[in-house]
This record gives structure tokens, sequence and C-alpha cells, in this order.
């Protein structure tokens, strides 16, 4: 198998669900991927987090697959599954022995079209109180935990639907109706708004009529509109210091950049890369190993549909000042600016994250969740050669081109202090 050019079949149902088969013998299992091209890019004001909670709702059961039972089928099938959601769609997947794929293309035909039967307040409000507890859980009440919701809040204009956190906020929770969750159904939880991707160890004829059998007949509905926003950029530098109930300073940099396979997406994640992908990387050796001034530092890009942004993160050392941290940062971005890195750095980044991607796709569920991936984003779910081609293709003067670009502009500045610490004055 030659993984950067796959063998597959991308057709569609006359529901309008995108369907994509890979076969691949070399494993003794099969998965399912299903993408919904909804996230929490198509909530509301109001009604934030609703996408995610409907992850948590497909797997409350359907009109014949009762309460639990989704997950005990295939953990019984000896098979794993989950679910997740971002800012731009919601993904649910399964990975069982070659021989329950038609087990697996039930469970997700039933819930596609026969979630709402079994829907009731009991099960919604259930559902309610484990997203709000997760969310108290991972944000509200982990040490830097609010860091990234202050970070969209802020680089992201009002109305903005990246401008709010994936979890959604605890008001906008308490407000959910079963009218809300019918709504966010019938508008997104469509064969027309789905691809089904299938890779695995399978008879190629047999899969196409499963596909047949347990998805032609489910009735469509509109596909939503294409959302469209104009590229976001800062009028001025924002700085915010916020005290929570941490033991360490931590400094949070961000720059509005671009989106998922712009010209420069590329350019950026090995410039994360460079910074403070390995040891030797030159935010790490600097601050965290040479001067010891910092307890750690993390660098990069976050590419999505509709916008981007570069994100730096620093701890610092007891006693050492934020300030110095992001003097010390900003210094390493204008040195790269004015000399460039070197072809030793970019020679280790590019096979660093070439290996790394092409280890990820050995496992049969990354490689259908990524043929799911390229087809959301470029309509072409081989796209393995051009996406790895973008970094090998990049040059020192695309690193120096995209750091003039973006990190020439306003950023935001977040400075996060412990409770009794003393506030640095701005």
């Amino acid at each position: 198998m030659n993984i950067l050019n796959l063998e597959y079949e991308k057709y569609k149902l006359n529901n309008g669900l995108e369907v994509i088969l890979h076969r691949n013998n070399y494993h003794p299992l099969v998965s399912v991927n299903v993408w919904y091209k909804a996230g929490s890019a198509n909530e509301r004001k109001g009604k934030t987090g609703i996408a995610h909670l409907f992850e948590h709702m497909m797997f409350q059961g359907s009109k014949n697959v009762p309460k639990e039972m989704h997950f005990r089928y295939i953990q019984e099938a000896g098979g794993s599954l989950n679910g997740s959601t971002s800012f731009d769609r919601t993904n649910y997947y399964e990975k069982v022995p070659a021989n329950f794929l038609e087990l697996i293309l039930w469970l997700e035909s039933d819930r596609m079209c026969m979630l709402l039967p079994s829907l009731t307040q009991e099960k919604l409000n259930n559902q309610i109180d484990v997203v709000r507890n997760e969310r108290l859980e991972r944000y509200d009440n982990q040490p830097y935990g609010l860091a990234w919701e202050t970070i969209l809040n802020n680089i992201y204009p009002a109305g903005h639907p990246y401008s709010w956190p994936t979890i959604g906020y605890i008001d906008d929770m308490n407000s959910y109706t079963l009218e809300d969750v019918i709504d966010f159904f019938n508008n997104y939880y469509s064969p027309s708004n789905a691809c089904l991707t299938i890779a695995g160890n399978f008879d190629w004829d047999n899969a196409k009529t499963l596909v047949d059998k347990y998805f032609s007949d489910i009735e469509t509905k509109n596909k939503p509109d294409n959302l469209s926003f104009p590229p976001v950029k800062l009028k001025k530098e924002k700085v915010i210091t916020k005290k929570e109930n941490v033991q360490l300073e931590r400094l949070y940099l961000a720059w509005p950049t671009e989106k998922a396979f712009d010209p420069y997406d590329s350019s950026l994640d090995i410039l994360g890369d460079i910074l403070s992908g390995t040891k030797n990387a030159r935010l790490y050796k600097s601050l965290v190993y040479d001067r010891e001034i910092a307890q750690d530092v993390t660098a990069y890009q976050y590419s999505g549909k509709y916008a981007g942004h570069f994100l730096i993160i620093a701890t610092a050392k007891p006693s050492v000042s934020l300030l110095l941290l992001k003097d010390e940062i900003l210094k390493e971005i204008d040195n790269i600016s004015s000399n460039g890195v070197t072809q030793r750095e970019l020679f280790r980044s590019k096979n660093g994250i070439k290996s790394s991607f092409i280890y990820s796709m050995q496992h049969i569920d990354s490689l259908a969740d990524q043929l799911n991936y390229y087809n959301f984003y470029l309509g072409e779910p081989n796209s393995f050669n051009y996406d790895l081609s973008r970094y090998e293709d990049t040059t020192e003067a695309n690193i120096i081109e995209c750091v003039n670009k973006y990190f020439k502009s306003s950023h935001i500045e977040l400075h996060i202090a412990p409770i009794n610490g003393e506030a640095e004055n701005q």
C-alpha cells in the first residue's frame, strides 16, 4: 500500500450522502467514519455548545437501538468507538473486526434517521448535566482552563463562530430545549450534509450493497448554506490580565493568521515546530534549557475552515516576569524575520512532520478519518501526497514571508497570574 496514493471510490447516493470506500487488506479490521458538516461554527449566539451536546445525544439511543446499546454492541464485537466535535464538523467513528461491518452501518443509519423518535426530555436533561460537568471539570475548574476561551473571545470579532469555545457556555447549556435539539438535528443531521467513509478489509460489492440497504432510503433535508467570513484582523493590540487559582504565571500570545490549506498554512506549522517542536527547538532550548526562565513553551498554528490563528504559550519559572518571556519570544520572531531559519532546521522539521503523519496512518481508523478530513476541506479524499508536498516545498523564504505577513500585525497578549500574586502593571 502506498500511503501517498490510495485507491478509493467516492460516490453519492440519491439522497445526497457522500460515500468513500478504501479497501485495505493489511488489517483484519474495518473502520466506519461519519462526518457531519456541522460544528460549533453552525451555532447561534445564545445556543453555543449545542453541536457538542449533539455528539453526546447521538449515543443516547435511537428508535431501534436502546440507550447505551450502541456502545455495548460495538464493545461486545471487540471494537472501539467515539465521536468528536470541532468548530467545523462533528464526527463519529467505529473500528471492529471486519465481519461486523453490517452492524456498524445499521447503527449509524438508525441514528441518522431515527434519533428523534427516541428523544426525550429526560435524556436531554441527563446529557445537559453531563456536558455542564465536563465544562466545569475541563475548563472552569482546570488551571488555565479558561485561557483558550479568552483568546477566542478577543482574537475573533463578536459574532464570528470561532469567538466561542466548542463546549459552549453554561448559561447557554441551561437554556437548551427539546425544540432547540430537534431544530439542530433537522438542519444539519441529513444525508446531504454528511460523508460516510469505510476503510479496511471488506468486500467492495458487499460494502456498497450494505450502504445502499441502510442509507439510501433515509430522507434528505435541505443542505445548509455555506458560511463565509472576511479575514480576521485586529485593529490594535490587546493586553489582558487574569488572576486564577494557579501556581505559576503563564503568557499567551496569539496572532490572526489564515485558514486550513491557505498558502502559508504549512509554513506556519513548520514555524511552530521550529520554535517549540523538540527540545532543541529555538524557544524551547533558549527559554527552558539554556536560560531556565520558562517551565515550558509551546507554539502552533490552528487552521480551521473559516479562519486561523497562531498561538505561543509559555509558563514562567517562579519569580520570572512574563514581560521578560514576551520580550525573548518576540526577539526570536524578529530574528527569524531578519535572518531566516537554517536548512538543518527545515530538514528536521519536515522529516518530523512527515514521519509522524505516516506513522499515524498505520491505524485504519486514523486513515478513515483523514480521508474524510481531506474530502471536507479539499473535496478530494486522496490528498495525502498533496498535503505532504506542501511541507516538503516550504522554503526558508516562505517562513520569512509568513512571519512578516502575520507577526508584524497586532496580537492578543494574555497574562494568567496566581490569585495571591502581584499583577504586572500594563
